[in-house]
């Protein structure tokens, strides 16, 4: 199997990251509402922005990964050269680069913090039945442009550790929150 490294390390980072994340949704509510004295997101405003930003990477992943097994089934070989993941580690550190996000990822509020869990969970087990179509070195079979921090062409596991290095840099962000003391 091609990629095994590089299929291993992404289903494990996904699995690691959406539990980490999970685990903020047992934080008390009023902990979760603090807003720093900043005027940035609260906790819950973090937990949906991920959410949003992840309904939107994978909209974009799904189909690639449709295209990605076609080209497998037609006989296209994947490198056996493994996934360049370390590309991505600037993503998943909070301050490492400027970082504009779009509009439509920007946190509503209309969505309760038990839809937002629901969600997340379901992209999790999403993103975990998407990367094991990719299992045999598929995801090096198409690529996609990704701006931010101008990674330019990257391929379908580095897309997919794209989103994990995402939650990461939230991550840092709620944990900073919660070290502001209340005013």
């Amino acid at each position: 199997m091609t990629h095994a490294r590089t299929v291993a390390i992404v289903r494990a980072s996904l699995v690691e990251v959406f539990a980490e994340v999970d685990g903020w949704f047992d934080r008390p509510a009023d902990e979760r509402a603090f807003r720093p004295s900043s005027g940035g997101w609260t906790i819950d405003e973090v937990l949906e922005h991920v959410s949003l930003t992840n309904h939107f990477l994978m909209l974009t992943f799904r189909k690639a990964v449709e295209k990605a097994v076609r080209r497998a089934a037609a006989g296209q070989p994947a490198s056996a050269e493994e996934s360049d993941l370390e590309r991505l580690d600037a993503i998943g550190r909070r301050g490492s680069f400027p970082w504009a996000r779009p509009e439509h990822m920007e946190p509503t509020g209309r969505t309760t913090p038990e839809e937002v869990r629901a969600l997340l969970r379901r992209q999790e087990k999403e993103c975990l039945a998407l990367l094991e179509r990719l299992n045999h070195g598929e995801g090096a079979l198409w690529y996609l442009r990704m701006s931010v921090d101008t990674l330019g062409r990257i391929d379908l596991y580095q897309w997919l550790y794209f989103l994990v290095q995402h939650a990461r840099r939230h991550l840092q962000q709620m944990a900073a929150i919660q070290r502001q003391p209340p005013v």
